[in-house]
C-alpha cells in the first residue's frame, strides 16, 4: 500500500517536474490524501492522523531551509511533505538523506552533460542558456524515497 502510493506519487511528480519544471498542488494534495488514508489504515483513527501530520511536517521542514535559501522550489518542499505523510517521520528523514545523495549525483551528471553540449556547440566557454536553468529535483526525491522503502 505504501509502496504503491509512493510509486504513483513519485512518478507523477517526476514527470511533471521534468516536463514543466514544476510540481502541481493537485499531485501534492493527492499524496497527502493517500498518506492520510495509509496512516489511518495502518495505525487507526486515533494514532493515524497524528503520524500523518508528524510525517508531513518533518518532510516539509527538512527541505524548507533549502527553499528559503533559494536552492529549491516550493513544489519540492511540498512533495517531501506528501511523501512524509505516507512514510512517517523516520522513513522521510532517511529518504531526505538518500534524496540529497541522489540529487548530488544527478546534478553532477546533468552538469557534465550540459558542459559536453556547451563545449561541442561553443568554444568561447560562456555558459549557455541550458546551463543556467534549474535542475528538476523530484526525480532525486523519488529515488531517495524508493531507496528508503527498500532499506
Amino acid at each position: 500500500m505504501v509502496f504503491t502510493a509512493c510509486l504513483l506519487l513519485g512518478l507523477a511528480a517526476s514527470i511533471e517536474d521534468l516536463w514543466r519544471r514544476r510540481i502541481s498542488n493537485v499531485t501534492v494534495t493527492g499524496g497527502l490524501i493517500a498518506g492520510l488514508a495509509i496512516q489511518i489504515a495502518v495505525r487507526g483513527w486515533l494514532r493515524g492522523p497524528a503520524v500523518w501530520l508528524a510525517g508531513a511536517a518533518a518532510g516539509f521542514a527538512v527541505f524548507l531551509v533549502f527553499f528559503l535559501a533559494g536552492g529549491m522550489g516550493g513544489g519540492d518542499v511540498k512533495l517531501m511533505a506528501a511523501f512524509g505523510a505516507c512514510l512517517g517521520v523516520v522513513r522521510i528523514l532517511r529518504a531526505a538523506l538518500l534524496a540529497a545523495v541522489a540529487g548530488a549525483l544527478l546534478a553532477c551528471a546533468y552538469l557534465f552533460v550540459t558542459w559536453l553540449r556547451r563545449r561541442s556547440r561553443r568554444g568561447d566557454g560562456k555558459p549557455s542558456a541550458a546551463a543556467r536553468e534549474s535542475i528538476p529535483y523530484a526525480p532525486a526525491i523519488f529515488i531517495g524515497v524508493l531507496l528508503s522503502l527498500m532499506g
